[in-house]
C-alpha cells in the first residue's frame, strides 16, 4: 500500500519545491495536483460540492510546470495530475508535455485524466460538454500513438492527423499509466478499455463500482489486478488501511489543505502516521 497526498498549489500555499521534499523526506509516495485552465467569470454550472465555487479552483498553478519543479528536487517522489482536463487540450501538444515531464523525472509521471464537470469552461475550448467524454477517449488514444509510434497518425471524430514526429518519447514503458478519474458506472468501461489505473474519490458506491470494473476488465480479458487504483479517502485507523488493501487498492491519497507552509507541514506530519500504517502492512 502507498500513500499519496492531493492538492490544490498557488501562489500562497507550500512552493513547489518545499511540498516536493517535504514530501519524500516523509515517505509519501506521490503527489497529484488539479488542473482548471480557467474559471468563467459568468457561468450556470453549479459547484459539485454546493455552495460557492472556492477560489482556489480559478487560483491554482498549471499542473505541468508545478509538477516539472517538484520532480527536479526529488528522486524517488512521483508526481501526477489529479486531474488532467484532457478534453481541453490538443492531443499532440499534451502529448508532448507529458512525454517531457515523465523523461525529465525519470518515468515517475501518473497521468490522471478526466472530461471535466464545469460545462462553460470546456465550451471556451469549444468542446460540448455532452461530448467531453468521447473527445477525451481520442484524445488519449492519439496520444498513445504519439508515445509508442515514430510515424504516429489518428483519424477519428475529433481528432484527425497524418504521421506526425513527436518527441522525446517517454522513459515510461510503453507510456506513462493513465488514471481515468471519474466514479460513474460509465467511467468502469472506460478504464477497462484504455487506462492502467482508477483515480476515484472514496464515494459510498466504491465497492459497487470496483465490481463493475472487475466485470468489465474481464469482458477485455484483462486481469482487474492490472489496474492500479489510488483512491482519494480519509485515513482514521490501520485497520481501514488494511481493508482498502484487501479489496486492491494500491495507494490511498490524502487531501492537503491550500495553506501556508507552517500549516501544511503539521497536516503532513500528522498524515505521516498513514504512512506508517502502510508500510506495516
Amino acid at each position: 500500500m502507498k500513500v499519496g497526498i492531493s492538492n490544490f498549489p498557488t501562489t500562497y500555499s507550500m512552493s513547489a519545491v518545499a511540498l516536493g521534499q517535504a514530501l519524500e523526506a516523509r515517505g509519501f509516495d506521490a503527489l497529484w495536483v488539479v488542473e482548471h485552465t480557467h474559471i468563467p467569470a459568468s457561468r450556470k454550472t453549479p459547484y459539485p460540492m454546493g455552495g460557492d465555487l472556492p477560489s482556489i479552483y480559478w487560483e491554482s498553478y498549471e499542473p505541468f510546470t508545478f509538477l516539472a519543479q517538484v520532480a527536479a528536487v526529488t528522486s524517488k517522489l512521483k508526481v501526477g495530475t489529479g486531474i488532467c482536463l484532457v478534453p481541453e487540450h490538443h492531443p499532440i501538444t499534451l502529448a508532448k508535455r507529458a512525454a517531457s515531464l515523465d523523461a525529465l523525472s525519470g518515468g515517475r509521471f501518473l497521468f490522471g485524466v478526466g472530461a471535466g464537470w464545469l460545462a462553460e469552461e470546456l465550451e471556451n475550448h469549444q468542446v460540448a460538454y455532452n461530448q467531453r467524454w468521447q473527445v477525451l477517449r481520442e484524445h488519449v488514444l492519439a496520444m498513445q500513438a504519439c508515445w509508442t509510434q515514430k510515424d504516429a497518425e489518428f483519424h477519428g471524430e475529433f481528432v484527425d492527423f497524418d504521421p506526425v514526429w513527436v518527441e522525446p518519447k517517454p522513459v515510461s514503458n510503453p507510456h506513462p499509466p493513465i488514471y481515468v478519474g471519474a466514479t460513474s458506472t460509465w467511467a468502469m468501461q472506460r478504464i477497462a478499455e484504455y487506462a492502467q489505473g482508477w483515480y476515484p474519490v472514496h464515494v459510498p458506491e466504491f465497492d459497487e463500482r470496483l465490481a463493475l470494473l472487475t466485470q468489465e476488465c474481464e469482458k477485455r480479458g484483462r486481469d482487474i489486478n492490472e489496474i492500479d487504483i489510488a483512491l482519494v479517502t480519509a485515513i482514521s485507523s490501520p485497520d481501514q488501511l488494511a481493508e482498502l488493501a484487501a479489496k486492491g487498492v494500491n495507494q490511498v491519497v490524502l487531501s492537503l489543505p491550500t495553506s501556508n507552509d507552517d500549516e501544511s507541514k503539521k497536516m503532513l506530519d500528522s498524515f505521516a502516521q498513514v504512512v506508517e500504517w502502510a508500510a506495516a502492512l
